[in-house]
């Protein structure tokens, strides 16, 4: 029975992890919905990043349900909605230096928003910029 559970607790695990460093659980909204629908070109970026820096990166807020969105006063067309949007810090990073780096590595494409705590990524196709 303890190897059975042992093996069940395991699969978990590896159902629950997108990539190296994140997991499905990171990027669920915060109202406990069950909206955990994680883009694999955005969980791709974010290993981009922590690669870059070296440091690993905090999922501060990504997939939101719309009852959620409209709660903590997110925008109508939020990309987090859509799951291709992430809220991010880099351990020892500024965001600034976040964001610089995202702008350069993706120059014509994604929304990159700065923050004073936090740097703001999202997979569209097209370039977006802002501070907030």
């Amino acid at each position: 029975m303890f190897k059975t559970i042992l093996v069940t607790n395991i699969e978990r695990l590896k159902m629950n992890k997108l990539s190296k460093n994140f997991r499905r659980s990171e990027f669920a909204c915060k109202c406990k919905c069950g909206f955990s629908t994680a883009d694999k070109e955005l969980v791709e970026v974010l290993e981009v990043v922590r690669k870059r820096f070296g440091q690993s990166v905090k999922v501060n807020s990504a997939c939101r349900c719309e009852a959620y969105n409209e709660k903590i006063g997110g925008s109508y067309g939020s990309k987090h909605k859509q799951g291709i949007a992430a809220d991010i810090v880099v351990k020892g990073v500024s965001p600034d230096d976040v964001y610089n780096f995202l702008d350069l590595y993706q120059p014509n494409r994604y929304g990159v928003g700065r923050y004073t705590t936090f740097t703001h990524i999202d997979v569209r196709p097209n370039k977006a910029r802002w501070q907030g």
